[in-house]
């Protein structure tokens, strides 16, 4: 999916978009974790570009050598090239070891602690704002942030401004290349990085982004509540794997409501 004609026009208009709510809220500075892939590399490049002071974060949890790598020459890549950036790293490995330790046995499952090693860089980054005056730069996508709910509520999903969340995956790829993004980064397999055996993106949604943007595009579910009715209104052309995509889309649509929707609030 690519809506996008002009990347250079897309990339000017972001950036005013950050510095002008930058300044009308008062703050001094950006704060953007950096993982090592394509969204964060993006986000934290648009923040450099508006010339305020850029705070970027590796915060490394017991992470794979190669994500690890690539955070630390993407941070290095932007204070070589923008004077603006400052780059720090927190391994919080021993913080997370620490925390699993004080729960004991009530702190072993996977997904609760993939969830807490995301709510602990989001600490860390509210942590050097606070310090620093400065936005927390979100970097989910549109898919993630609006389609699937693929992030971790009160974790990565915490931030103050979301300047690549109407941007599908495809379009963040281009955006990247457009932007001189290391081009390892660019063409690496998307993961959240919150597993110990490096499963990607796509292998925890069951389908790829590019296919769930067609889901998201072709707005399927304003037309149906059910997942298979969707085949009656797009016809009867549907391959296995644009069926595939329409379930996992529906699925994770219907489970992460609750990250994408106000908090239910009891009402006098």
């Amino acid at each position: 999916m690519n809506r996008i004609s002009d990347y250079t026009n897309l990339c000017d208009r972001i950036v005013t978009f950050l510095e002008q709510y930058r300044k009308d809220s008062g703050m001094d500075s950006f704060v953007v974790g950096v993982s090592g892939g394509i969204d964060s590399a993006v986000a934290s490049t648009l923040a450099a570009h508006t010339g305020s002071p850029v705070y970027v974060l590796g915060m490394p949890i017991h992470q794979k050598p190669e994500q690890e790598n690539l955070s630390d020459e993407h941070i290095h890549w932007l204070k070589m090239n923008y004077p603006n950036v400052r780059g720090l790293k927190y391994d919080l490995t021993n913080v997370f070891e620490s925390f699993k330790t004080a729960l004991g046995d009530e702190g072993v499952e996977d997904l609760p602690l993939a969830n807490t090693r995301s709510r602990l860089r989001m600490v860390t980054l509210y942590q050097v704002a606070g310090l620093h005056r400065g936005l927390v730069v979100g970097t989910g996508n549109k898919v993630e942030d609006y389609g699937v709910g693929f992030y971790t509520k009160y974790g990565d999903g915490g931030v103050d401004i979301a300047p690549i969340a109407d941007l599908y995956k495809s379009e963040v790829w281009e955006l990247g290349t457009h932007l001189g993004v290391n081009p390892r980064i660019v063409t690496a397999p998307p993961t959240d990085g919150l597993w110990d055996d490096g499963r990607t993106d796509e292998e925890q949604l069951g389908a790829s982004y590019q296919d769930l943007e067609w889901v998201m595009e072709s707005k399927i579910f304003d037309h149906c509540d059910k997942p298979l009715e969707a085949t009656q209104w797009v016809g009867k052309d549907l391959d296995p794997i644009q069926l595939t995509a329409i379930k996992q889309y529906h699925k994770f649509n219907t489970q992460n409501k609750h990250k994408m929707e106000p908090i239910p609030t009891f009402k006098l």
